[in-house]
């Protein structure tokens, strides 16, 4: 079982600029942590604090309730101390080594028996695929069993909190989708504490107990996956998270014969609550609008802009005036181009944000923008 890392107020800058500003953030026991953001948003930053690596300006960090960092207090735990163990985005093998020699190498610094090492290293590589491999230098390997390697010497050291600093950037698209799978079964078995680094919002969505979106040095929403992109807390979230890209507009809420609607681009919705603003910002993902080859009451006409066929569904844009909007359908639909259509919109699936400050707008029974998961930051 892994531990609990604890995470306050946390600080750092270089030079005039705030790489993290006052991060404040929990990591449940065994949870599988994603840091997700844009370059620069300040997560590698915050990763390479917990492992010692960075020194913060502010703040406290605890690792299974013991203090590794405080500035208050004049604590600063060495890395090799705290018990922490890191696979980077380069995978840091030694090309001088074998394989052997670099998943064995923290448990040769730690004194263990030949014997034991070699019994370690080979369940760890025999558990990875790896067996046989133990005699191959670096450059004889391919990405994905570098890759595997650094995780290997992870794995064998048994660390009780596992550091991983966007491992699988370097690697091809197909090999990536097999090492999530790996990884996450790895997680599953061995239940420890990871905390994950990436620019990429498909590993986070599928590999994440919970995401921590960061921007600008600032956590701005800790939650599930599915709540991350179903709910994004604010304007930003939701234009970062989604492949394809959300599509936003700007919405008039108006009511007509006791029905509150927001009408976008001469589209009209239903909404289920009544919004105090007046004009807001709507975003709809590309899944929930449908295609009608024939007219509908509450949609004006549009033209079919690009068809983009993608094996089991298919990607179309529609225009109008200037507005190009995306669809994502997994109808197999017979589209030609400047065709008319309309659109159909699931008002469920409507968010709506306050255009100044692009927090997510929900009914006065829902649980507010400005009320961050538990662990995060303002």
């Amino acid at each position: 079982m892994g531990v609990t890392i604890d995470v306050k107020n946390l600080t750092k800058k270089y030079g005039k600029v705030t790489a993290l500003d006052r991060v404040n953030l929990t990591i449940q026991p065994g949870e599988f942590l994603v840091l997700l953001g844009p370059s620069g948003c300040g997560k590698t930053t915050l990763l390479r604090c917990i492992a010692g690596l960075e020194t913060p300006d502010e703040g406290e960090i605890s690792i299974d309730d013991q203090v590794v960092f405080s500035a208050e207090r004049g604590i600063s735990v060495p890395s090799g101390k705290r018990r922490v163990g890191m696979v980077f985005q380069s995978y840091a093998l030694w090309p001088h080594m074998a394989v052997y020699e670099n998943v064995g190498f923290g448990l040769r610094l730690r004194k263990i028996p030949p014997k034991d090492v070699r019994r370690q290293v080979d369940k760890v590589l025999e558990d990875l695929s790896m067996a046989g491999l133990g005699n191959r230098y670096p450059s004889e390997l391919s990405g994905g069993q570098q890759q595997r390697v650094a995780v290997a010497r992870l794995l064998a050291s048994k660390p009780p909190v596992f550091l991983m600093d966007e491992p699988l950037s370097n690697l091809d698209a197909r090999l990536r989708l097999d090492m999530r799978s790996e990884l996450k079964r790895l997680h599953y078995q061995l239940e420890v504490t990871t905390v994950y680094v990436t620019h990429d919002q498909t590993e986070a969505m599928t590999m994440a107990t919970r995401v921590v979106v960061m921007e600008g040095g600032r956590i701005r929403q800790i939650d599930a996956p599915q709540e991350i992109y179903r709910k994004p807390a604010n304007i930003f979230i939701a234009e970062f998270v989604g492949m394809p890209r959300i599509n936003t507009f700007p919405a008039k809420i108006f009511m007509q014969n006791g029905t509150c609607w927001a009408e976008m681009d001469g589209i009209k919705i239903p909404l289920p609550w009544i919004p105090a603003q007046k004009e807001v910002r709507a975003a709809i993902r590309p899944e929930d609008i449908t295609i009608s080859v024939n007219p509908l009451e509450n949609s004006p006409e549009f033209q079919v802009y690009a068809v983009l066929p993608c094996g089991p569904e298919i990607y179309v844009q529609v225009k109008r005036g200037n507005r190009i909007i995306m669809i994502r359908e997994t109808r197999q639909l017979d589209l030609q181009m400047d065709q008319p259509v309309w659109l159909k919109i699931d008002p469920a699936a409507v968010n709506l944000y306050d255009i100044q400050s692009g927090l997510l707008l929900i009914s006065e029974n829902g649980k507010t923008a400005e009320q961050p998961t538990k662990g995060g930051n303002k």
